[in-house]
């Protein structure tokens, strides 16, 4: 029996596993989730290979704690270099496009993290299976941790860590499968990181009240730290001093964001922080952090909580 600790199915215990539906550990690793049609979807990391590609791993979910696994959306493939075994495949993230397709964004890297590049797949289906297309370094620039974003226009954006330079805010394609610019480039104090790199990690970005919040984590390598939140008016900055959205030594509740989903109800907008503990001797148990989070007035603020419930039609927690 695992000794892990595993979350009551339907609720959310912060460093407790999800299961889905047949008590299997979810592969909720690095996760990128959205809502289509009432319905979260949930595309992340199947850690069972360890630090290498296992499969991007996808899952529903009426309330974001009962999850239902629909297996692989995009699995290994020995046929196709950036998919095979041994590959380092990361941080799935998804958006649909005016077209109706879902399109699946990826950290694809090699094993020494010499490769650094975004990877394109392509679906019908929000649960897939999806078809790769193709990576590459977006305008020449290395690119790891990865986020999302899809503004009130329709326009799709994509956040990239890129320590020689900073994190970089692109503009996608009208279809999303296309970098066409640098929108922005945030950097993090110099006393925050190691000589010659730049920039946040993990990356995730939500508007509320028509203001951006941008969250990132430092760059301390497996180990957690303090994350961080800037805001700005406008994607192009200028952008406010990062500032501390945890408790300040608390190492974000030992965790390292992933996503922060916004849950539109009918009594209220509230913001979930959706976070990883990396265990680097054992990915596959790795737990969730996910805490409710209070966004506003040009701050963020996480609220720890030993268990808790969303409710997705009102938006109230509980």
């Amino acid at each position: 029996m695992s000794t892990y600790p595993r979350a009551p199915r339907g609720t959310i215990a912060p460093g407790k596993l999800f299961t889905d539906q047949h008590s299997h550990v979810a592969q909720l690793h690095g996760v990128g989730i959205q809502r289509f049609d009432g319905l979260f979807w949930a595309w992340g990391e199947d850690k069972s290979a360890g630090g290498t590609f296992g499969g991007v791993a996808c899952y529903s979910s009426p309330d974001l704690a009962t999850w239902t696994s629909h297996g692989h959306a995009l699995a290994p493939d020995p046929g196709v270099p950036d998919l095979a075994p041994g590959r380092v495949v990361e941080r799935p993230k998804v958006l649909r496009n005016p077209d109706g397709r879902y399109v699946m964004f990826l950290h694809v890297d090699s094993a020494d993290y010499a490769y650094a590049r975004l990877g394109w797949a392509v679906s019908d289906r929000p649960e897939g299976p999806y078809t790769y297309l193709r990576s590459e370094r977006p305008l020449g620039n290395i690119s790891r941790d990865i986020g999302v974003f899809q503004d009130d226009d329709g326009t799709g954006y994509l956040m990239s860590e890129d320590r020689e330079h900073g994190l970089h805010i692109y503009r996608l394609s009208a279809d999303h499968l296309a970098v066409e610019e640098i929108v922005s480039t945030t950097l993090a104090p110099p006393s925050d990181h190691p000589a010659g790199q730049h920039g946040y990690e993990s990356p995730a970005l939500v508007k509320a009240d028509g203001l951006y919040y941008l969250f990132g984590s430092d760059l301390t390598g497996w180990a957690t730290n303090d994350n961080k939140v800037a805001t700005a008016t406008s994607l192009a900055g200028p952008w406010s001093e990062w500032a501390d959205f945890a408790p300040p030594g608390s190492a974000t509740h030992d965790s390292q964001t992933s996503v922060i989903v916004p849950v539109h109800g009918s009594d209220a907008i509230s913001h979930v922080y959706v976070g990883d503990r990396w265990i680097r001797d054992d990915l596959f148990h790795s737990a969730p952090v996910w805490l409710p989070m209070h966004i506003g007035g040009g701050k963020a603020q996480v609220e720890w909580r030993d268990s808790w419930t969303i409710d997705p039609a009102t938006g109230v927690i509980a």
